[in-house]
């Protein structure tokens, strides 16, 4: 049976954003805070050092209940039983991730155009990972900001669930929620805080006031 994710907080880890600090740690202290789904990307360890990483990662969202997707990895993903995959536009076609990790996982796919969202709603996805919202530096290759505006016009187009991801922070959460997201997708505002799980649960309660009255 497929999970019932909780996107409002979406922690999307980062190894140079940790500042030094052990990933595993930083999670376990984000899920703590309220972070109910981690997005374990790494691009550059080699894929012994992943899977073990992303097993020790399983075990502590398991136990915190928060979900626990894989970026891009789908061998990754299977070999550790991952709640979930998620790709971006350049990575391995969302047809065949759904083929190989079947219909009781998550599948996430990036957008940063009205046009992708729209082609993925015939996908199977389960949600879009929208963004750049903001300006942002933690992603080298980020595209043109969309702005609250762009998101908000992408909530009238499609019908999946929306995370907001690209220079969201605790002062401008609240701002991508009332666009329509139903969550914000964060690296640096928890990797590098001083204390994740503060940050984790400063940016949840900024979720829970974005909704309007």
């Amino acid at each position: 049976m497929k999970p019932t994710p909780d996107y409002s907080v979406y922690l999307v880890t980062d190894r140079p954003c940790c500042l030094g600090r052990d990933v595993l740690d930083v999670v376990r202290q984000a899920v703590a805070g309220g972070a109910g789904v981690v997005q374990l990307r790494e691009k550059s360890c080699d894929t012994r050092t992943f899977v073990e990483l992303a097993r020790a990662i399983k075990s502590v969202c398991s136990k915190a209940g928060a979900l626990f997707v894989i970026n891009d990895r789908l061998d990754v993903a299977l070999a550790v039983d991952a709640d979930g995959v998620h790709v971006g536009q350049d990575d391995m076609p969302v047809s065949v991730v759904r083929e190989w990790i079947g219909p009781s996982k998550i599948v996430g796919l990036s957008v940063n155009t009205i046009e992708q969202a729209i082609e993925a709603t015939g996908l199977g996805v389960d949600y879009l990972g929208v963004g750049p919202v903001f300006p942002t530096v933690t992603k080298a290759d980020a595209k043109t900001p969309l702005g609250p505006e762009g998101l908000a016009d992408m909530r009238t187009r499609v019908d999946l669930p929306l995370v907001g991801i690209g220079g969201i922070t605790v002062a401008n959460a609240a701002e991508v929620i009332r666009a329509g997201a139903v969550g914000v997708a964060v690296v640096s505002a928890i990797c590098s805080a001083s204390s994740p799980a503060q940050a984790s649960a400063q940016l949840r309660d900024a979720v829970d006031l974005g909704p309007p009255n």
